[in-house]
């Protein structure tokens, strides 16, 4: 009888969070243990999936993620056309499906295996919701020793033109299932405060694992600032549709 092999694909319960792409061969799920017990304490298991060698899920303690090395070309040809690297193949890693309350440590435990899929094969990881690019060289800033909300939330800047405001917003909350946070501020005003207030935000959010309702209010624990979501709204800053809830310090 013959066997059909199974095409694999990432999870069916979240969507990859990481492309990692690279040139050759996948690094073996050996050496990735090896690297993860050495910097992470592990153990690291991995459990292929049956009938297809490049599939498998990655399991440390609580946390899961689904890792495919390398994806058919007959499944991201098209993807592979849209990222700015010049890697023959590519592979995805997707946390699975938890409670908000997990969903900040599974996000990054699936950061740790696109950091040691991206170093052990010397190619790039391309952060799907941020449209971020991190080389090998760029991961060594970033320990993941412990979750850090920056090391997923990066805040970013551009200009509401037909307003005449400069807008501050976040970009990677919703990997955490929730809405983007964004501030406007007066042309010449400095940025810092209104991108620590978003920090403070962001940290807020992920803690807590939903989107507030526009007009509520909500204290920030650490900053002790109080905060109204003051507007929801769609936009595409990086290329994807992205639902933002504006921001505004009270008093």
């Amino acid at each position: 009888m013959r066997i059909k092999k199974k095409t694999p694909k990432p999870s069916s319960r979240r969507p990859p969070l990481y492309f990692v792409g690279y040139r050759g061969v996948a690094p073996a799920t050996d050496e990735l243990k090896i690297w993860y017990d050495k910097e992470y304490g592990g153990p690291l298991t991995i459990q292929h999936e049956a009938g297809s060698a490049e599939s498998w899920q990655a399991t440390h303690g609580p946390w899961s993620a689904h890792v495919v090395m390398p994806l058919p070309m007959s499944h991201v040809a098209d993807v592979m056309k849209q990222l700015a690297w010049e890697h023959d193949v590519m592979g995805a890693v997707a946390p699975s499906l938890v409670s908000p309350r997990d969903t900040p440590d599974t996000i990054l435990f699936a950061a740790r295996l696109a950091k040691g899929l991206t170093l052990l094969s010397q190619g790039t990881a391309h952060d799907i919701v941020t449209n971020q690019y991190v080389n090998p060289s760029d991961w060594q800033d970033r320990s993941l020793t412990h979750f850090v909300s920056a090391d997923h939330i990066p805040i970013a800047q551009g200009e509401d033109e037909q307003n005449h405001r400069t807008w501050c917003y976040t970009l990677g909350l919703s990997k955490f299932g929730v809405n983007e946070l964004e501030v406007f501020l007066s042309p010449g005003l400095p940025d810092q405060p209104a991108r620590d207030l978003l920090r403070g935000a962001a940290d807020e959010l992920t803690r807590i694992g939903q989107s507030p309702k526009v007009g509520s209010h909500l204290r920030l624990e650490l900053s002790g600032q109080n905060i109204e979501i003051a507007n929801h709204r769609t936009a595409a800053p990086a290329g994807r549709m992205l639902s933002f809830r504006e921001i505004r310090l009270v008093s």
